[in-house]
Formats: structure tokens, sequence, C-alpha cells
């Protein structure tokens, strides 16, 4: 990669944070005290000289006295709730870090030796608790890490967690949950035959979509965790988890229903892509795409 896209994207990254953290404009490069140059201001055109007389100090009427400030009944003095908007991780969550980093090529190298250290699922789970590389850990209530069978034929992944699985830090509940265990109950399948993850184990904030350096580096968590579950079968939910686990850029709706390979420790897994659960939900009328695509599964299964 060249050093000038690779600042780009750090740069894109940083921006992205900003963004999602309340920063909404840039002033100036540098900081301006303006109370020092009015203060100049005001000195110089007190200084006799040519063409800067000095001018009679000018009448203002008088300042109206500032409003009181109105309380309800019993509310004590106003509080400071400056700190109450920190994101506080949950402890399973969180780690030392205390401040936001740029992505750099640094912490993805920092991710995949964290994450070749893992000799199983428990240590992987242990090592993205504690790795402090990516930024939407600071914003994320807790890890998403994975649920279902640990050696299940079929492993589903998605792209990230919303706001249920953030708040249960289980991937793949709420009315999306529920409509994939449907789905899988249709081909003979339940919760807790398969195994569900996603590619970004932090809920990104407002649910946007995961940058490209985010995603960058997660993905050695996922490659790691689909080497530690061995499936028979992949199964990608949505754009977002095909296009990074296939490095392709082609759109949702060309990628749907076709079956390709993903390698994972020397080993060809034949891997199916789909609609995600949360755009089913959006676009119910897809629903007969995802089906098929279901169906599909369930004959690999039986041959």
């Amino acid at each position: 990669m060249h050093n000038t896209e690779l600042a780009q994207r750090e740069l894109e990254s940083l921006l992205d944070f900003l963004t999602a953290a309340g920063l909404d404009c840039f002033l100036e490069e540098e900081a301006v005290d303006s109370f020092a140059l009015s203060e100049v201001a005001t000195a110089r055109r007190a200084m006799p000289g040519p063409g800067n007389s000095v001018q009679p100090p000018v009448q203002r009427e008088p300042a109206a006295p500032a409003p009181a400030v109105l309380q309800r009944p019993h509310d004590g003095p106003l509080k400071d709730f400056s700190k109450s908007f920190q994101a506080q991780p949950e402890p399973a969550a969180s780690s030392p870090m205390g401040e936001a980093v740029v992505p750099d090529k640094a912490a993805i190298d920092m991710a995949r030796e964290a994450a070749r250290a893992a000799g199983s699922l428990e240590e992987l789970k242990a090592s993205l608790g504690a790795f402090s590389a990516c930024n939407l850990k600071l914003t994320a209530k807790s890890l998403v890490f994975a649920d279902g069978r640990a050696n299940a034929r079929v492993m589903l992944i998605g792209g990230a967690p919303g706001r249920d699985e953030d708040a249960a830090g289980v991937p793949f509940i709420g009315r999306s949950g529920q409509l994939l265990n449907k789905m899988l109950a249709a081909i003979g399948l339940n919760r807790g035959d398969v195994y569900l993850a996603n590619v970004v184990p932090w809920r990104p904030p407002g649910d946007r979509t995961p940058t490209p350096q985010e995603t960058e580096i997660c993905l050695p968590f996922i490659a790691r965790q689909i080497e530690l579950v061995t499936p028979d079968f992949l199964v990608l939910l949505g754009a977002a988890s095909a296009k990074s686990l296939l490095g392709t850029q082609e759109a949702i709706r060309n990628l749907r229903g076709r079956w390709g390979v993903y390698e994972a420790g020397g080993r060809q897994l034949p891997c199916l892509t789909t609609y995600d659960p949360d755009f089913l939900l959006r676009s119910p009328l897809d629903k007969r795409l995802t089906w098929l695509d279901f169906l599909a599964l369930r004959e690999r299964l039986r041959g």
C-alpha cells in the first residue's frame, strides 16, 4: 500500500471518529486568544499619536440584570454533567485505554499478532477484550463476541452489532435475531446448531457502517475465529460481511445467492452470501430470495 493512500485512509478514519464524537466544524489551525487581542486593540486606541487621538469613553446604558435561573422545587445547585456523557464500557469489554487512536499499519499489525497468538476461542475473546487499537471500543457498551455451538458445521457472520446486541453482548438478538431464528428453523436448524459472530465485534456509534479502517483492524480476529471454529460452511449475512471477508466491492444484490470459497487455516470453505436480517426487516419482499439461499444451504448440508 502506498504511503499516500495509507495517510488518506488514516485521515478519513480520524475524521469519522471526530464526527461520531460530535465535532461539526473546524475554526482555526491555531488557537486564538480573543481576549488578548481585544486588550491590545483597546490599548492602541488609548495611545495619543498622529491619526490616533484619544477618544472619550462611550457612554453605555447599564446592562440589564441577568434573569434568574428557574429551578424546580427541591432542585439543588446546577451540576456539571460534562463527564456523564463519556462512554462507560462494561467490565467484560473494558481495557486500560483512555484516548482515541488513529488506525494505522501498526494497529493492524497489533491486531494480527494478538489474533494469531490466541489458541482457543476463550483466549481470542480475552484478547479482543484487552485490545486497545480500535476506537469503536470507546463508544460501545460491550464486546459482542459470539453465540452458538463452537464446533458447528455452519458459521453465520454479520457486519457489526446493533443496539440490542450491544446492550446484551450477544449477536443477532432482538427483532433481527428472532427473524434469523425462524429462517434457521425453516431448514431444520436452531440457534444452538450454528455459530454466530460479526466481522466487527463492537457497535459503531448510531449504528453507522464501520469505516474501512475499523473493519481492517477487526478482520484478523474474525479470521482467527473462523479458523478456531472450523465450520464446514460459512454464511455471510449482508454486504459488510461479504465485502470484507471476500475482498470484493460488488453490490450485495450481485453477491447474494452465490457460492464462493473462503480460505481458513489451509482449508477451502464453501461460502454463501445472503441478505442480513436487519435488511430483510426493512425490505420484506426480499425474504423470498433469502429463503432460496437457505434452501441451497440445506441441500449442501444434506449432501
